[in-house]
């Protein structure tokens, strides 16, 4: 049994014991790992088993070097959208626990052609699914301008998100990171620029994968795939995921309205177990700078 850890290389997984302890595995459960990446939280999550078994899901191709070679390990090569069908082939109708790890891994971010990073000038990628069509040249390049507007507001925050818009247009047309850079460099304040290219980079990487609705099918399926008391384990690394996670949880909706039954009981799948996020420690974050912005929240599944 093959347990040697190709994840060092990877990205080191954040959180790494309080997911897990989180999870309450049971040794003979069924738990889910959708993002298994460099299969570090994976592997803890075999040690706890015995006779159970562990179905991971992960779109990237280079993560598929990451196999475990484990009887009870399964790593099905697809976007955790299409999870519940991919557990009814294989079998699964209830699960007893599922962990997301999400956002772009380290080793993601230091694939240079892979144009996820400020720090290279590379094509103008940004695809976690390298067989999806939509890139992020094609959303500066081809994007009217409100269209582009609407995503540089809404996924990255920006104040000035019409302004960087129309730069982006009047420089078209824009390959690579550098490209995008040079387009925008009115637009940086001094001593910011790092955090602004970081929203803009960020919103074109969650448009070009749909990260957002990704995420509310993972949530929405969750709670239809969980035993009672299964455990869901997100974290997330900023604050539209976060907001998401935290609206579902407590109110069972993306709006955070709590919508109750005739009797007053609150309408919601899960059940948060903490009203605030569990944050990484300082020793973690100065190990691991990717830990800094983590959030991770955990729900159970309401007992009927």
């Amino acid at each position: 049994m093959s347990n040697h850890k190709k994840e060092d290389g990877y990205h080191r997984p954040v959180l790494l014991q309080a997911s897990i302890d989180s999870l309450n595995i049971k040794p003979n459960g069924v738990y889910v790992d959708v993002t298994f990446g460099g299969g570090g939280h994976s592997r803890e999550i075999l040690k706890q088993l015995d006779k159970g078994r562990l179905i991971a899901f992960d779109q990237d191709p280079e993560a598929q070097a990451n196999r475990i070679d484990d009887p009870r390990f399964q790593l099905v090569d697809q976007n955790f959208t299409f999870m519940s069908n991919w557990l009814r082939l294989l079998g699964v109708r209830k699960v007893d626990g599922i962990l997301a790890d999400l956002g772009v891994s380290s080793h993601q971010f230091d694939s240079e052609e892979r144009g996820f990073s400020i720090r290279f000038d590379a094509p103008l990628d940004m695809r976690m699914d390298m067989s999806r069509k939509l890139t992020a040249a094609e959303v500066v390049n081809t994007y009217e301008e409100i269209q582009l507007t609407h995503v540089l507001r809404n996924y990255g925050e920006l104040d000035n998100a019409r302004s960087i818009a129309r730069s982006i247009i009047q420089a078209r047309p824009l390959y690579t990171s550098e490209d995008l850079k040079q387009a925008v460099q009115k637009h940086l304040p001094r001593m910011k620029e790092h955090k602004v290219l970081a929203q803009l980079f960020q919103a074109l990487r969650i448009e070009v994968n749909d990260e957002l609705e990704v995420l509310k099918s993972l949530l929405m399926q969750s709670a239809d795939l969980l035993n009672e008391d299964g455990r869901l384990v997100i974290i997330s690394y900023h604050s539209l995921e976060d907001r998401l996670v935290k609206d579902f949880m407590k109110t069972g909706n993306f709006d955070g309205e709590p919508v109750k039954d005739f009797f007053g009981n609150l309408q919601r799948p899960l059940k948060p177990l903490t009203s605030k996020p569990m944050l990484p420690a300082e020793a973690e974050i100065e190990e691991n700078t990717r830990a800094r912005s983590a959030k991770m929240r955990v729900a159970t599944k309401e007992n009927k």
